[in-house]
């Protein structure tokens, strides 16, 4: 039996072009979620319609397929939809703040568009525009704080070189200058019209989030600087809401019948619980860091949430809104 289905097959292709090492049977599996047999019936299809296809034999005589750079020719050229997200990538890095990425984005996508043929260029530049005005990402209105473009390349550079940082930099609650603070970068984290670089701190030997807009100068220092073994950046950030770092409480909100179908919609937090009751109520469950976050993420639902909040010992918290500021 062939294998039939043409988008399959043409994205197979693609990534055979994009690996310099080839594809593998197994790695077919994995990619496409597919047994043995139809992982052999793909790359048959894709052989029998490419014979310019290369077989190169690796370790334990595995066997790998690819072809040689521009071999599919046109066909490996974005499409609109490709191309549209590379643009709201680029809007959405640009609205949280994240000038370079954006900036690095949008030099990338004229490259990208720069190759098409000059009919292929004009129609997809009238298509690419409406679509965008459609989408309205890159006019969402909405607060953030201004960053020095310089101090994120040296930030950036400092993460992908693995090397620690000497800053002044502003505490956002206090105002207080601290001068020649070395760090050691681990994350730029963006969103919420706030933005933070997690860093291990050498003054204080323990992870601290820094805001980014309180950097007055950063440097490179020639020490090279590890992440703690075995920290995953994912689960660190699932301890809080947003970018908040406190003791984690167990929080309950009940979003009341007129706004649950609403509420059901929202991801609230990665390892959120829900549960549907017989009132039309929802109830969501989680733990996390954050109180103040929190409160001020609650104000837009109004009176149509009723929310709890209980130290992980059980013990009811205070239903003020006052809490530490991050970590700084």
């Amino acid at each position: 039996m062939r294998y039939a289905r043409q988008e399959d097959l043409q994205r197979l292709a693609l990534i055979m072009q994009g690996s310099a090492e080839g594809i593998s049977l197994s790695d077919i599996e994995r990619e496409f979620s597919v047994s043995r047999r139809t992982a052999e019936r793909m790359r048959d299809a894709v052989r029998n319609a490419y014979p310019q296809i290369e077989e190169i034999s690796g370790e334990s005589g595995r066997k790998y397929w690819r072809f040689p750079p521009g071999s599919l020719g046109r066909m490996a050229e974005p499409t609109l939809d490709e191309l549209t997200a590379g643009h709201r990538a680029a809007a959405i890095a640009r609205r949280e703040g994240d000038e370079l990425t954006a900036e690095t984005l949008e030099r990338l996508l004229v490259k990208v568009q720069a190759m098409f043929r000059e009919d292929r260029r004009r129609s997809i530049a009238a298509d690419l525009e409406a679509q965008l005005l459609a989408d309205g990402v890159a006019f969402r209105p909405g607060p953030r704080e201004k960053i020095s473009p310089e101090t994120l390349s040296t930030i950036r550079e400092a993460i992908l070189a693995g090397v620690m940082i000497s800053a002044d930099h502003r505490a956002r609650a206090s105002a207080k200058l601290s001068r020649n603070t070395r760090l050691g970068p681990i994350a730029m984290l963006f969103g919420q019209g706030r933005q933070y670089l997690l860093a291990w701190s050498e003054y204080q030997n323990d992870l601290r989030l820094f805001a980014l807009a309180g950097f007055e100068r950063v440097s490179l220092e020639p020490e090279v600087y590890e992440r703690p073994k075995g920290f995953d950046l994912q689960e660190w950030l699932s301890e809080s809401f947003g970018v908040w770092r406190e003791e984690p409480l167990d929080v309950v909100w009940r979003f009341l019948p007129d706004v649950a179908d609403e509420a059901a919609g929202y991801l609230f937090h990665p390892k959120q619980q829900t549960e549907r009751m017989e009132d039309g109520s929802l109830i969501v469950r989680f733990r996390a860091g954050g109180r103040q976050e929190m409160d001020w993420y609650l104000v837009r639902w109004g009176d149509q949430v009723e929310a709890q909040f209980l130290a992980v010992s059980g013990s009811p918290v205070s239903d003020t809104t006052e809490t530490d500021a991050p970590q700084e």
